[in-house]
């Protein structure tokens, strides 16, 4: 069996900067969870995938939804099977544990080995959420009514939150976390994972596409401003279409919308925008 390692490096297949590492680090240190916060398409998934595999550690995920409820992570009892059970006479429904539905928190508890829990988008579910799951990230153990079962986490998982920051966390939850926000990354960072994704890019057309991505990143009104994941899709495609450098970008630097633009405008406000600001340059020509 591979030994766990305790010290997150980063890997070759995710460039993490050394504040990132130092906050990973900081939450195993420290046993509390890391909650990762940044815009999305940031990687912060993907930051959990790769720790896991760093770190020689199993992953589990539990990705949250609007309707997603705390109770979802621990267990959950099927009283209606049960109910039908014992309308068809079925011996099974005198043993309550068949009915229990075992959530990711318990099965991250009774792992035989420390694991990596993911808790994806906490900012979607009901503020609520991460108030009721305080006790048990906090000591590690949650009780089980029906079979009156107190479970406790063999080993302690190393949980790593991602919020969209869609809405605010509470603050007894958040004190609870070591925090790391994930900036968006400068060019020089954008052209060390572009490297990773699309290693045989031409130097021309990386430049250009970088130019052209953070301009559109910088326009004023633009709604959903186009994430480094949506970069990545671009860039695929310019590969893919064998775009030339010089159609990205127009010969005196005024803006132009760019091909292929549907990776990176995600809606018809954007693109309108864009549109309108390309006509008015050609006008002040």
């Amino acid at each position: 069996m591979t030994k766990t390692k305790s010290r997150f490096d980063g890997s070759q297949s995710y460039v993490a900067t050394d504040d990132l590492k130092l906050a990973v680090n900081a939450a195993i240190q420290l046993q509390r969870p890391l909650l990762i916060k940044g815009e999305p398409g940031t990687g912060k998934t993907m930051l959990a995938e790769e720790v896991a595999a760093a770190l020689n550690m199993p992953l589990m995920q539990w990705h949250i939804k609007s309707t997603t409820k705390a109770q979802q992570g621990l267990y959950e009892y099927d009283a209606v099977s049960r109910l039908r059970d014992s309308q068809l006479g079925d011996k099974k429904v005198n043993d309550i544990r068949n009915y229990i539905v075992k959530g990711v928190l318990w099965q991250a508890f009774e792992a035989n080995e420390p694991v990596v829990l993911l808790i994806d988008e906490i900012d979607k579910a009901d503020i609520e959420f991460p108030n009721d799951l305080l006790r048990e990230i906090d000591r590690m153990e949650f009780y089980v009514y029906e079979t009156r079962e107190l479970i406790k986490a063999k080993h302690r998982p190393l949980v790593i939150i991602t919020s969209n920051n869609e809405k605010e966390l509470p603050d007894a939850f958040l004190r609870r976390c070591f925090f790391h926000y994930i900036s968006f990354p400068d060019a020089v960072t954008m052209q060390s994972i572009v490297d990773v994704h699309h290693p045989n890019i031409k130097h021309e057309l990386l430049d250009a596409a970088l130019k052209c991505f953070y301009q559109i990143r910088s326009l004023p009104g633009i709604k959903k401003k186009p994430s480094t994941s949506e970069l990545i899709d671009w860039l695929k495609l310019l590969l893919a279409e064998d775009i030339p450098a010089g159609a990205l970008c127009s010969s005196d630097d005024k803006i132009t919308i760019p091909p292929l633009h549907g990776a990176l405008l995600k809606n018809e406000q954007d693109i309108h925008l864009f549109e309108r600001l390309v006509m008015m340059n050609r006008v002040h020509r």
